[in-house]
C-alpha cells in the first residue's frame, strides 16, 4: 500500500494507524500548495479531489476521505483493536467521534482558519467555536484512558492530530487538564512517536 500523506497534516492519523497496527506501507510525500508528490507526479493524478490522506491500495484501487482510510487501516488489523468489530455498540461510538472530529473540529474550525476563502471574520468566528467543542471531548473522555471502549482506536488517532496542530495555532486546551492528560498519554505510544516524529523531522526539512 501507499499512503499520500503531508507532514503533520491530517493524513499524520492515518499514518499512526498503520505504525500501531504494524501495517506495511509506503509514504509518498505530497506538497499540498502544489499538489506535488515527491519523486514525481501530481496527486491530482491519483486523487482529483488534491487532498491526503489518499492509499493506494495493493489491488491499485484508491481510497479517500480520512474517516473511511481510518476504518479501513484499523480493520485490516482487527486483533488490533483500533476499529471494534462491526456491529457493536464500540464499532458505532468510534464511527460517531471520527464524525465529530471531522466535521465539527477539523472542517469547522481548522478548515475555517486557515482556507483563503475565509474573510478574518470568518477566521476568528472558527477560532472562537474550539472551546465549545473541546468541552466535548473533555466530558467525552472523563474518567476513561480514550475516546471509546478500553483502548486506543482509530478515532483517538484523529482526535489527537487535532489537538497537536491545535497547540502549534495556539488555540489554548490547558483549561481542560483531562484532555492535556489524554493527549500525553497518546503521545507516549510508540506508534504514535514514531508516526509523529518521523512527520516532524519531515515538516522541519
Amino acid at each position: 500500500m501507499e499512503l499520500f500523506y503531508s507532514p503533520l497534516a491530517c493524513s499524520l492519523a492515518s499514518h499512526i494507524v498503520c505504525r500501531e497496527a504494524g501495517l506495511p506501507v509506503t509514504l509518498r510525500r505530497v506538497t499540498l500548495s502544489t499538489k506535488e508528490i515527491e519523486g514525481g507526479g501530481s496527486l491530482f493524478d491519483i486523487n482529483p479531489k488534491g487532498a491526503v490522506p489518499t492509499l493506494r491500495r495493493d489491488d491499485g484501487s484508491v481510497l479517500t476521505e480520512g474517516p473511511s482510510v481510518l476504518q479501513y487501516l484499523g480493520d485490516l488489523k482487527p486483533a488490533s483493536g483500533l476499529c471494534p468489530a462491526f456491529g457493536t455498540d464500540d464499532r458505532y461510538r468510534v464511527v460517531e467521534w471520527l464524525n465529530f472530529v471531522s466535521t465539527e473540529m477539523h472542517k469547522r474550525v481548522f478548515y475555517m482558519m486557515f482556507t483563503p476563502e475565509s474573510d478574518d471574520a470568518a477566521k476568528s468566528a472558527a477560532r472562537a467555536a474550539a472551546p465549545k467543542r473541546l468541552d466535548i471531548v473533555a466530558n467525552g473522555i472523563k474518567g476513561r484512558d480514550y475516546l471509546v471502549g478500553d483502548g486506543f482506536t482509530v478515532a483517538d488517532a484523529y482526535l489527537f492530530w487535532w489537538l497537536t496542530l491545535a497547540a502549534r495555532v495556539g488555540i489554548d486546551t490547558s483549561m481542560h487538564a483531562g484532555i492535556e492528560a489524554y493527549k500525553s498519554r497518546c503521545a507516549a505510544r510508540p506508534g504514535v512517536q514514531a508516526a509523529f516524529g518521523y512527520e516532524a523531522a519531515q515538516a522541519a526539512r
